[in-house]
């Protein structure tokens, strides 16, 4: 068989399926094939294993070491096609500098990509997040002209493959965005009914899918420039189109997770409802930053009826989710028959499986060099950047225990934002002048994609990276109004993050529903509100003792809540969230937000920008240990944010991802 030359990659020297069909033999009844499809996620721009937060090096990370996991698939199996999900131009810091530091230019390949050519991607989809620097900028990195109003019609440099979007429409042409599927023919090897090898043709269509709520999320960029349509509505739509013009394989690589509450058009993580629709061979996801299958999950997405979380199925389909930031390389290898008149995929024999960087002994797969070569110079100015310097701090800030109450990283943004928020109403919105202003933000990093997944800034010297390591995302602020009523169903929500407690339990309980992101853990950090939350009661009714300069806070209250541009837009689904109570959507980044009032305040201290908690877990006495995971060691920074409650009882909490097991209680 022929195979596509990587002359500069070391590992990845075997490539996928060659697209010349030319010389392909006319399969006949009887013949088969195996065919792998290969997915990477949600890469948010990790090229390489480096962490621009804490400036070191994270072998946990990066496309340089999938590169491993892609060349060690190309060798297993004859057949493969790689794709990427989607989220994958933004999420570092290497993201923002080439889009917004020093913006790339038109005739420049954006460094994701580079790596991405090299190693040989036979397509893409378009995730949320690649919505976060606007149109014209997805248009220009993907080389794509994208015909909607205020975006240059003139496409750039862009890396060669595929890019798929079904569902999201220009508001200018009614018609989709992107190329809705696309149709690769390629040449795989086969073998008869009796055996005998031989090359045959295969044609793979794939169509991609991204969370409608994109409308939402991104407002500020797609408002009157583009709509979307559901997953469902959508797949009726194209499938049979594609069957219709020879699409033997179908791949719907869809940026996105599991929700088996009642459909909608808008529903974020609608893919339990595109499994259903029919035609898919193999289904994509993302987004949800998990791995998939996995036996040992707890995650619910996947503990729902109809989802095999073993096997890889979701209402039968071949499902795979290949987690975030190259740490895996999703695999589903589909079995093919020939049937007289083309290759069909015999779902049941499908085999899907999710391989890691990290192998048995904890260590991690070789990066590959040459990733790092091709992107030396944006690696290097990045880092010079991040350490452009901006205030200090006599305390250290971070989320290993913010979901117990450690405020350390957490006031000092809701402190930018309300002052931010306070100045602007002052200035701009005199009607809102006499309202109280809060803030919520939350641990944006708190382990969910593995131990070293936490902020933490030391004290001293703070610089850009520090500020990027406080607020991981590209949000912009945004200012709502609520009543006392709304506030509280807001708190109420956010305290989804715990698994409800039973205090007459014996036995271990895990404190933290690791179902519900941490990002969505919204807290406020004002000495102006205090509350409690009851985690032995049910979601919904836990927020207890609310109070407002230390009296009951009336249902009709008005206040004005500093957040962010998703949550005020329906990001996490919050109740009351929809766009609609948004009263400043501010051209300011968040980060921008923090970063000046951290140069303005010059020097922070834990008294003054640390040590303010609104909140407080209810008192308790519980039979046996509440526990919660963390990483090792770190006992001591829960002291110093206040928390004499809490204890390590294992350095290793047995589940061989190295972190510890702590416990709380509840009764102090």
């Amino acid at each position: 068989m022929t195979y596509r030359p990587h002359p500069t990659f070391c590992l990845i020297l075997s490539a996928a399926i060659v697209s010349a069909p030319a010389l392909a033999a006319k399969p006949r009844a009887g013949a088969s094939a195996e065919l792998a499809i290969l997915e990477t996620s949600d890469l948010h721009s990790a090229v390489v294993g480096y962490d621009y937060f804490k400036l070191a090096e994270d072998p946990s990370l990066g496309l340089d070491r999938t590169a491993a996991l892609i060349a060690q698939a190309r060798r297993d199996f004859p057949n493969t096609l790689l794709f990427d999900n989607g989220d994958t131009i933004q999420g570092n810091a290497l993201g923002d500098y080439q889009a917004t530091v020093d913006p790339l230019k038109c005739g420049q390949l954006l460094g994701i990509y580079k790596a991405m050519k090299k190693i040989g991607y036979d397509g893409i989809g378009i995730g949320n997040h690649d919505f976060n620097f606007g149109l014209a900028y997805l248009g220009q990195v993907t080389g794509q002209r994208l015909d909607v109003d205020g975006v240059p019609a003139k496409p750039c440099a862009g890396p060669g493959f595929p890019v798929v979007l079904a569902n999201v429409y220009s508001t200018k042409t009614k018609k989709p965005l992107f190329a809705p599927y696309r149709i690769l023919t390629r040449r795989i090897q086969a073998v008869d009914a009796n055996g005998k090898p031989f090359e045959a043709s295969v044609k793979v269509g794939i169509i991609g899918f991204t969370p409608p709520a994109i409308l939402n999320w991104d407002r500020h960029w797609l408002e009157g420039k583009i709509y979307t349509e559901g997953l469902v509505e959508t797949a009726k739509r194209y499938l049979p189109e594609m069957r219709a013009k020879g699409a033997d394989v179908v791949v719907a690589i869809s940026h996105g997770g599991l929700d088996a509450g009642p459909y909608s058009p808008v529903m974020e993580n609608g893919n339990y409802y595109l499994a259903q629709v029919g035609g898919i061979d193999a289904l994509l996801l993302g987004h949800s930053h998990q791995a998939f299958p996995n036996p040992a999950s707890t995650v619910a997405q996947f503990n729902l009826p109809n989802v095999d979380k073993v096997k890889g199925r979701v209402f039968g389909v071949p499902t795979v989710m290949a987690n975030l930031w190259g740490k895996n390389l999703g695999v589903v290898r589909l079995q093919l028959r020939y049937d007289g008149k083309r290759w069909h995929a015999e779902q049941d024999a499908a085999i899907v499986e999710n391989r890691t960087t990290q192998q048995p002994d904890k260590s991690y797969v070789a990066a590959d060099p040459a990733v790092m070569d091709l992107v030396k110079d944006e690696h290097e100015a990045t880092i010079r950047y991040v350490k452009t310097p901006i205030g200090s701090a006599d305390f250290r800030m971070s989320t290993y225990f913010a979901d117990v109450g450690d405020v350390s990283a957490i006031q000092i943004v809701n402190q930018a934002q309300a002052d931010y928020a306070r100045k602007y109403v002052q200035a701009n919105l005199p009607q809102y002048a006499k309202l109280p202003v809060l803030s919520v933000s939350a641990p944006f990093k708190s382990g969910s994609a593995g131990v070293l997944d936490y902020t933490d800034v030391a004290a001293g010297d703070l610089a850009l990276n520090n500020a990027a390591d406080l607020y991981l995302y590209p949000n912009a602020l945004a200012l709502v109004k609520v009543d006392g009523a709304g506030l509280k169903a807001w708190l109420e929500k956010a305290a989804s993050r715990f698994n409800t407690i039973d205090p007459n339990k014996a036995e271990p309980q895990e404190l933290v529903n690791t179902g519900f992101a941490g990002y969505n853990f919204d807290t406020v950090t004002s000495p102006e509100l205090t509350y409690e939350i009851d985690v032995t009661r049910a979601p919904g009714q836990r927020i207890v003792n609310l109070q407002l300069h230390g009296k009951p806070l009336a249902d009709g209250q008005e206040f004005l809540v500093a957040t962010n541009n998703y949550r005020a837009s329906g990001g996490g689904n919050f109740p009351g969230l929809d766009g609609s109570r948004t009263v400043l959507a501010a051209p300011d980044a968040s980060r921008d937000v923090l970063i000046a009032y951290v140069k303005e305040a010059k020097r922070l201290s834990r008294a003054a920008n640390g040590a303010q908690r609104s909140w407080r877990f209810a008192k308790v006495a519980t039979k046996g240990p509440v526990v919660f995971h963390s990483a090792p060691g770190k006992l001591e920074l829960a002291r110093a944010g206040g928390l004499e409650n809490v204890s390590q009882l294992a350095a290793d909490d047995g589940q061989g991802k190295g972190f510890a097991l702590y416990a709380v209680d509840l009764g102090k």
